[in-house]
């Protein structure tokens, strides 16, 4: 009997749809269709399936965080801005019941003050940070062991 093929859901929250464009000092010249690719060709080799998904709008990433319980095995999450600012989007992490990695393409402990806390961290198995689009890569590898960990 082979095992149940894993689900991952990939959020991005504000302003990640302008990567490529955006701050290239900061996030690179990558753009979510890039990143989206290299998951889509990880998850292959993992033998898991990613579905992406990128919103402007923090109601939209809770909603889909709630719908992740049923849908999902676990969530790759990079919440943007909302990183430092929303309670609700925390609690939405909680309340999805499912591992959840943050992932940032830029290390914001090392840029301004206000970027140093994420109200994010603390709801999910793990962190990746500062490692550009190879983040999403290792927060995908790092979900996988999670998830096969809690599976054995």
């Amino acid at each position: 009997m082979s095992a149940k093929v894993k689900r991952i859901l990939v959020l991005h929250g504000p302003n990640l749809n302008a990567l490529g464009t955006r701050e290239p000092a900061i996030y690179g010249r990558a753009t979510l269709g890039d990143i989206h690719g290299l998951l889509e060709a990880l998850a292959r080799q993992l033998g898991c399936e990613v579905e992406c998904r990128q919103t402007n709008h923090e109601g939209v990433l809770i909603d889909a965080l709630h719908s992740a319980k049923g849908g999902a095995d676990g969530v790759l999450l990079n919440p943007g801005g909302l990183t430092h600012s929303s309670v609700a989007l925390r609690d939405a992490v909680l309340a999805a019941g499912i591992p959840v990695v943050e992932v940032h393409l830029s290390n914001p402990c090392a840029r301004e003050t206000f970027r140093h806390t994420s109200l994010i961290s603390g709801a999910a198995v793990g962190v990746v940070q500062g490692f550009g689009p190879a983040g999403y890569e290792l927060a995908l590898r790092g979900l996988m062991g999670v998830l096969s960990r809690d599976q054995a």
